[in-house]
């Protein structure tokens, strides 16, 4: 009989007020649309975050460094985070997980292909590195970022970022390679 009284004690003592009092707060977002699964609507102003990105341009293989950023102090609680060819619609190459408040989502089948938050604490920045994958054209990374329950911000882009690879073929019908030099 002891030994169930310390388990009750242990489960309504311990367990059950963490169950009871911090409800899970994570928030689920959607792959394809980014929105989140809330009743209410996206905020239409101008959203007071940043999407920065460390080149311009890109090739496949390069590790390109991106920053999601609070304006100010608005702060935000969750995220998800993608790179889109421009007017596509799925996420393209992967993210490496540096930093401890994100995490990887799989979005199509493909492992890490979205970035998203780790837990709702509030942040002000966020870094991560990209991948870029073979055969994609220009893209932005693209954002829906949750500041609370009421507001959230969807589809904030980055600058785009323009492949330097291309190929082109020659009389031969045999492709060569551009290369860019940046002096």
């Amino acid at each position: 009989m002891r030994r169930h009284s310390c388990f009750v004690f242990l489960f309504c003592g311990i367990l059950l007020p963490g169950i009871l009092c911090f409800p899970q707060t994570n928030t689920s977002i959607d792959c394809d649309s980014l929105l989140p699964n809330y009743e209410a609507g996206p905020q239409t102003s101008a959203p007071p975050y940043i999407i920065a990105v460390s080149f311009d341009n890109f090739e496949p293989g390069n590790e390109v460094q991106v920053t999601l950023e609070a304006l100010g102090d608005a702060g935000f609680k969750g995220f998800n985070l993608q790179a889109r060819e421009i007017d596509g619609d799925v996420p393209v190459g992967t993210f490496k997980i540096t930093d401890p408040n994100t995490k990887g989502l799989e979005c199509h089948n493909m492992t890490n292909s979205a970035l998203i938050h780790a837990n709702s604490d509030v942040k002000q920045k966020v870094t991560t590195t990209w991948i870029a994958p073979e055969d994609v054209g220009e893209l932005q990374f693209i954002a829906t970022v949750v500041q609370n329950l009421e507001n959230f911000w969807v589809g904030i882009q980055s600058k785009t970022l323009t492949p330097t690879h291309s190929q082109s073929v020659n009389m031969t019908g045999k492709s060569k390679r551009k290369v860019c030099f940046s002096i």
